[in-house]
């Protein structure tokens, strides 16, 4: 990414260029990994979506755990969100 974009906020909002990249499905949800740049490598980050009786619901999952490879912190953001829609289900929206 250029330095212009970066100033000039083009880059994406997780800090990652991974915003365009395909979501993938999970037993109903939509995972979108969103790993976030931060001093060290990348904090997991990922936003979780259903459809819930006809309303779009979304939950940003943020951890603490940070992983210096932007491949490896999108893997890991994915394996945690599976794990968070396994114990929790439709109840992570409330």
């Amino acid at each position: 990414m250029s330095f212009f974009k970066k100033l000039f906020g083009g880059g994406s909002a997780s800090g990652t260029d991974k915003d365009d990249a395909q979501p993938e499905e999970y037993k109903g949800f939509l995972i979108h990994p969103q790993p976030v740049k931060q001093p060290g490598g990348y904090r997991i980050g990922a936003r979780i979506e259903k459809d819930v009786d006809g309303t779009a619901r979304s939950h940003d999952l943020i951890r603490a755990d940070i992983i210096s490879d932007p491949e490896e912190a999108e893997r890991m953001s994915l394996l945690k969100a599976k794990q968070v829609i396994d114990e929790q289900g439709e109840r992570l929206f409330g």
